[in-house]
């Protein structure tokens, strides 16, 4: 087998010459896969700030509202509910976010993707709005009485908030929306008003890290953070990684000819292992039913931070950010009462992955046991964002395109190039010939059934 160490590689206890080339290739190659992997949430955020910053948002004074459509890239983003993403710059100090009541759903991750607290209604105060406290890394100073404390491990802080509408009444959502505040600590939101600006107008906005990750730029964008951010002492031993491999803080990142050739490689074969992983998983936990292809987005359900007993579960943390973003334990609970519900769904019944030339039909069993709402939304597997096509639409949703179904009897959607003969508009979704795509099945409010197996989804069926 290539690659194997040959009894002559070590000779009278020392690494032969010709053997001591290929043994630091290797070194540096395999450190470049793992640390690729470990720091891909944080260089995917990175995408995501920039993105925001490039459209007219300004950290703690100008925010961001979107109501998704197929004209971003955003991974996994969806078109059923606007969002609001505050970008929260911590390094002048604690900063407060205060939701006002009502059905607004929040958390606020940093800069390594790491959970800080949820806002909203799965957070502390629920319906009630309240004060949240972003406290910056290291901070040891007091805590007010009546705020809702979170630390950050970077500087930079991305609240991202979704207001539920009631009904289709996205207006008075996004009203709602825009009476959040952001202001410092012991200082008061009159005196620091937050302005807003519609990315939902921009088109070909991008907050994704597609355009660096399968090559030399992934470490540039990496090397960057770090002289922007201080370090996570949790950290400590990636950081070592990174030095190895000459990507360190307060130094200039400039790899010779061979560094350069291994990390291009490896941020090639990085993507690689995170897609196979995304798409070709092969953990059992991964089914959502028995004899089912569906399968759950996320694979560790038990907190919003990927741990377990006695490890921290990077296979789930690497599957789950390499086709989305944003981390927080009301995203992954499996029980009534979640504040939302996510299947990934990729293959037909025959196991095949659902392609761009071919015509699928879902048969979806009513009622789906929702609360609230529930959709369904196709993305495109290259990007991982909505799959752009000229119906320039890639969600059908129970608020929206089928608010007026029977609820009663089975509900049969379409996918495909073109819609089929004698079928609603708004019962198919149209794909692009050459493009692999898959979805998200999302429920909000799930109830019982959702759980416990009394209801499930059939597979997609293909037709040609």
């Amino acid at each position: 087998m290539t690659g194997m160490t040959a009894p002559q590689d070590i000779r009278g206890g020392f690494p032969h010459s010709q053997a001591v080339r290929r043994a630091y290739d290797e070194l540096d190659y395999n450190r470049a896969l793992a640390m690729y992997r470990f720091f891909y949430p944080t260089v995917s955020l990175e995408a995501t700030w920039r993105g925001n910053l490039s459209a007219g948002a300004v950290p703690n004074t100008v925010m961001a509202l979107l109501v998704g459509t197929p004209d971003q890239y955003v991974f996994t983003a969806n078109s059923d509910t606007p969002y609001s993403g505050l970008t929260v710059d911590l390094s002048a100090g604690p900063m407060v976010v205060e939701i006002p009541p009502g059905t607004l759903m929040g958390t606020a991750n940093d800069l390594n993707q790491l959970w800080v607290l949820d806002l909203g209604l799965p957070g502390p105060a629920g319906d009630a709005g309240g004060k949240h406290l972003l406290l910056p890394p290291g901070y040891a100073g007091p805590v007010p009485e009546g705020y809702f404390p979170g630390t950050a491990t970077t500087n930079r802080v991305l609240v991202l908030v979704r207001a539920l509408p009631h009904g289709t009444d996205v207006d008075a959502a996004i009203a709602l929306m825009q009476q959040v505040k952001v202001y410092p600590l012991g200082a008061d939101a009159e005196s620091n008003p937050v302005d807003w600006v519609d990315l939902s107008v921009q088109q070909g906005l991008d907050f994704s890290p597609v355009r660096w990750e399968d090559n030399l730029d992934y470490w540039r964008v990496l090397h960057e953070i770090l002289q922007t951010e201080p370090p996570n002492p949790a950290y400590r031993y990636q950081y070592g990684e990174l030095a190895a491999l000459g990507i360190v803080r307060d130094a200039p990142f400039y790899p010779d000819r061979r560094m350069t050739a291994i990390l291009t490689d490896a941020a090639r074969r990085g993507h690689l292992h995170l897609c196979a992983q995304s798409f070709a998983d092969r953990r059992p936990d991964r089914i959502v039913w028995p004899d089912s292809r569906w399968e759950w987005a996320v694979l560790c359900p038990e907190n919003g931070t990927f741990d377990t007993d006695g490890y921290t579960d990077l296979y789930a943390r690497e599957k789950w950010f390499y086709q989305a973003q944003i981390a927080s334990p009301a995203m992954f609970a499996r029980e009534p009462g979640a504040g939302s519900l996510y299947w990934l769904g990729l293959r037909d019944s025959a196991g095949a992955y659902l392609e761009g030339a071919g015509y699928y039909s879902l048969t979806v069993p009513q009622p789906v046991p929702a609360s609230l709402f529930w959709s369904i939304t196709v993305y495109d597997a290259r990007t991982r964002s909505e799959l752009r096509a000229p119906q320039n639409r890639a969600a059908l949703r129970s608020l929206y395109e089928l608010a007026d179904i029977d609820t009663t009897a089975p509900l049969t959607l379409y996918f495909g190039p073109t819609p089929p003969p004698n079928t609603p508009p708004d019962r198919w979704v149209q794909t692009i010939p050459g493009t692999g795509w898959f979805t998200y099945f999302r429920i909000y409010g799930p109830t019982g059934p959702a759980f416990d197996g009394t209801w499930q989804l059939p597979d997609f069926h293909r037709h040609g």
